[in-house]
């Protein structure tokens, strides 16, 4: 039996479509124990989006962002958070919508990404899909000063700190964005562990 054939939607309401789409849901599920059980949940749609971890082999280097995230403010972050560059898909295949997205926030210029998995990041409440990609980077990719798009809020400073210097912040703290660390890891094991 499909996932599709164990849940019936009932209603949909949308309760805010300002800057993303918010919906309350009330649907049936059928259990495993053959029973149909009526639910509601609420569900954020913001699209789904990319991330990438630039990697420089011989400097030992990645490439990482500063923000102010809204979001992590309110519950308590009183700094701007790092994170790997990321973004949404905006109806752009992930490939080429990150390969934009680095550039416009870092300023560095990449040709060849590779796509590493992608995953739910808060399945609970949020529909996003996120690509998670890596790419090797050198100091001559660099085309512009980067900084994020002005017109959406963007004021993004660049951090290359080596790989070693980035599992270090996220141990004291200072990288708490679950994408970044997810990369970090994938980086210290697979990319310079070797």
């Amino acid at each position: 039996m499909t996932m599709s054939q164990r849940v019936k939607i009932e209603n949909v309401i949308t309760l805010s479509d300002d800057w993303y789409v918010l919906k309350k849901t009330t649907f049936s599920f059928l259990r495993a124990d053959g029973t149909w059980q009526r639910q509601s949940r609420e569900t954020y749609d913001r699209g789904n989006g990319a991330t990438i971890l630039l990697y420089d082999l011989q400097r030992r280097t990645v490439v990482l962002t500063r923000q102010f995230r809204y979001p992590a403010f309110v519950n308590g972050h009183e700094d701007l958070l790092i994170e790997a560059p990321a973004g949404l898909l905006d109806n752009a295949r992930p490939e080429e919508r990150i390969k934009a997205e680095v550039e416009e926030e870092t300023g560095y210029r990449i040709s060849d990404v590779r796509q590493i998995f992608d995953a739910f990041m808060s399945p609970g409440s949020v529909t996003e899909r996120l690509h998670f990609f890596v790419a090797a980077y050198t100091p001559h990719d660099r085309v512009s000063d980067g900084g994020g798009n002005i017109e959406e809020g963007e004021d993004i400073e660049r951090l290359e700190p080596t790989i070693e210097e980035a599992l270090e912040m996220i141990e004291d703290g200072r990288i708490r964005d679950g994408k970044t660390i997810m990369l970090l890891q994938y980086a210290a094991l697979q990319i310079f562990g070797k």
